[in-house]
């Protein structure tokens, strides 16, 4: 039964999670509580009511084990997009938001998109930008606590976008020091880049030691 929040900043173990990953109900969707619930290995995911998870097993990249398809290297080296970081934050979200193939709704609300904003405006949620022009055609942002970077989730509106996104993400975490680089669930297409699952437990000890480390993304 998974525990009804009605205590300010206060989770429960993420240990004692439902079957299904399920940690609490209520809440809300403040700064700190966002902090806190990152730090303690639990993300939320729907407004109505608020929900915390905590999957088991959990998905993350390994950070020095990206696997970089031959074509998918090629088509980096043409140097297709610019890339930047944090210079759209809130449009890479809204972008994230919008109907795409095979995906009917979304779970990034007006709530979420306000939460995470007011999150990135205070230097702890960032993103990776690829632009053709002046176009924002994918990206890919989450939350950083020390040396952990929790994705979110990213877009494409051009072949291959969000996997460079992803790319440079993952270059950039690697020369900042950072330990950690957690996806929640990973997907059929995470897998294909070398994504991996490892168990609540260790990725809860893995955590622990990473948000205590002294990283910057920016």
């Amino acid at each position: 039964m998974p525990t009804r929040l009605d205590q300010p900043l206060c989770f429960p173990d993420p240990r004692a999670a439902a079957g299904n990953g399920l940690v609490a109900i209520g809440g809300d969707l403040s700064a700190p509580r966002l902090r806190l619930a990152y730090r303690s290995g639990i993300f939320p995911w729907t407004v109505n009511p608020i929900t915390w998870w905590s999957p088991d097993p959990r998905g993350i990249f390994e950070l020095e084990k990206f696997h970089l398809p031959r074509s998918l290297a090629k088509f980096i080296r043409q140097q297709p997009f610019e890339i930047t970081h944090n210079r759209a934050f809130r449009q890479v979200m809204q972008a994230c938001a919008d109907p795409a193939p095979g995906r009917g709704e979304t779970w990034i609300t007006p709530e979420f998109l306000e939460a995470y904003t007011l999150l990135h405006e205070q230097g702890d949620a960032h993103s990776v930008e690829c632009w053709r022009g002046s176009e924002l055609v994918g990206g890919i942002y989450g939350v950083s606590l020390g040396g952990c970077f929790a994705g979110e989730s990213m877009f494409h509106r051009a072949t291959n976008a969000s996997k460079v996104a992803l790319y440079y993400l993952l270059a950039h975490l690697r020369t900042r020091g950072f330990a950690l680089f957690d996806i929640q669930m990973r997907t059929p297409a995470t897998r294909q880049l070398g994504a991996v699952e490892v168990s609540r437990e260790e990725y809860l000890k893995r955590l622990a030691v990473a948000v205590e480390m002294d990283c910057a993304f920016s």
